[in-house]
């Protein structure tokens, strides 16, 4: 099946796809803040740039959109309809990472993962 957008529209939509301060991270962000806790933003010496660190907690959140991350049994992750075998392996992938950060943020010490 062909892509129901041409080329440059197409582009124009995955552009406007934010990866940083997406809704959901800042609902999560007024909410710690309200109940007291500070925290650090994307820190990047952090495996998989969490999305929000409280190191006093030695903990780290990751929201991750449920498409992008495949997650089981979720009303929001629809397998799409065009390039289906590009964008199976471009969740499988993301997954594999998710996988791999965790592992290493570990063994780096920190001791809670949260994932929304």
């Amino acid at each position: 099946m062909t892509d129901v957008h041409d080329k440059v529209t197409r582009s124009y939509n995955m552009s406007r796809i934010k990866s940083k301060n997406t809704k959901p991270e800042l609902l999560v962000r007024k909410f710690l803040f309200s109940k007291g806790y500070r925290f650090k933003l994307h820190d990047k010496n952090l495996q998989g740039k969490p999305d929000i660190v409280l190191p006093k907690y030695k903990t780290v959140i990751f929201v991750n959109g449920c498409f992008w991350h495949g997650h089981n049994g979720c009303k929001y992750f629809v397998i799409p309809k065009t390039n289906t075998d590009w964008w199976l392996n471009k969740i499988k992938r993301n997954k594999q990472l998710d996988i791999e950060n965790f592992l290493k943020l570990t063994r780096s010490g920190l001791e809670n993962f949260i994932y929304f």
